[in-house]
């Protein structure tokens, strides 16, 4: 098995992350640091992250979480300050958020220790379609302004793919995209003259929020799982 996988099966991080991490000269085979995230590892070799041994794969889960807003979609902050992992179990497994959602931002995340899946989703290949529900100043807003955000908007790192957006209120919006990019939807938002002043993500590919208040979790069934990884 080639280490990137093996550690993403262990659930250390996702496919990508795991591939920075080998990157950086921080695992270890039977040790010594191994850069080549391709490197084949046997079921014997002893793996290390930072000097911590990698115990193997462990069980797979992934949640659903409603984040609020002030929560940070990270792991863990060195300043201390309050994380996604805080209001999930981990019981021992060592879960990370798929993809980011920022701070002043709420809606659905999903954690997990399942690097594959992980990958699948937030791989820009894969193309898995993320819906916020947007409240906007600028005043009422134009169709001028849905237009430009429906065949995509030219940011400072290249245009936006084409979105789905539909007008919810005078100055609301639900809008659906399937690219990655930080702060994206703020950021399109304000290119139209419209900034976000609350954002909401409310679908993560054919999973909703329903059931899940804020601050809520709970665990995916395997229906659930099935459909994320036909995406």
């Amino acid at each position: 098995m080639r280490l990137v996988k093996y550690l993403a099966h262990a659930g250390v991080a996702s496919r990508r992350a795991a591939e920075r991490l080998i990157v950086a000269g921080r695992v270890s085979v039977d040790d010594q640091i191994v850069n080549d995230p391709a490197r084949d590892v046997s079921e014997s070799a002893s793996v290390a992250v930072d000097g911590r041994p990698v115990s193997g794969a462990e069980r797979r889960v992934t949640y659903a979480l409603n984040k609020p807003v002030g929560v940070l979609s990270t792991a863990q902050d060195e300043r201390g300050r309050a994380t996604v992992l805080g209001l999930v179990p981990a019981q021992g497994l060592r879960l990370y958020p798929v993809g980011r959602l920022d701070a002043d931002s709420s809606g659905l995340i999903l954690l997990t220790n399942d690097g594959e899946l992980a990958n699948r989703l937030t791989h820009p290949s894969f193309e898995v379609p993320k819906t916020y529900c947007a409240t906007l100043l600028g005043g009422a807003l134009g169709e001028r302004a849905l237009r430009a955000l429906r065949e995509g908007v030219q940011l400072d790192d290249g245009p936006t793919a084409p979105a789905l957006v539909r007008r919810t209120g005078e100055r609301e919006i639900e809008l659906t995209i399937h690219e990655g990019r930080n702060r994206q939807v703020r950021r399109m938002c304000e290119a139209v003259g419209h900034p976000v002043a609350e954002l909401r993500r409310v679908r993560f590919g054919p999973l909703t929020l329903d059931g899940l208040r804020e601050g809520e979790h709970r665990l995916l069934s395997g229906e659930e799982l099935q459909r994320l990884r036909a995406l």
